[in-house]
């Protein structure tokens, strides 16, 4: 596998590691609308707590596959594949709440790594 795949998916692992297990419950100047931690981002989008804790899930298993998937490609596939949709998504929820580009920057670039990380993987 070609690293710079094998530097795309630590990217977005260790970008997603540090967003749901570091800072959720800080400040950035990425939060949807004016909320200050990750449960009032999703209260922003409408979303509830549960919802919430289903995402972390979500993503932190699929940062897990795309560090697996160093050594396993078919894992590599899977995780860039589901992360691909709940980055589409998290774009999508920025742009519900009228948040200005910026601010979907971060989850627009993880769309665009795991997209470059599905179409290179060979499996």
């Amino acid at each position: 596998m070609s690293e710079i795949i094998v530097v795309c998916q630590l990217i977005i692992a260790l970008g997603i590691f540090n967003v749901w297990l570091v800072r959720a419950n800080r400040a950035t100047n990425y939060r949807g609308g004016s909320a200050r931690t990750m449960e009032e981002e999703f209260h922003v989008y409408g979303l509830s707590t549960t919802c919430m804790k289903i995402v972390r899930v979500c993503k932190l298993l699929s940062a897990a596959l795309l560090i697996a998937g160093i050594w396993n490609p078919l894992l590599a596939r899977s995780g860039a594949i589901s992360m691909a949709a709940l980055m589409f998504a998290a774009v999508l929820m920025h742009a519900k709440v009228g948040d200005p580009i910026r601010k979907s920057v971060p989850a627009a670039s993880l769309l665009l790594l795991s997209l470059v990380v599905m179409l290179a993987v060979n499996v």
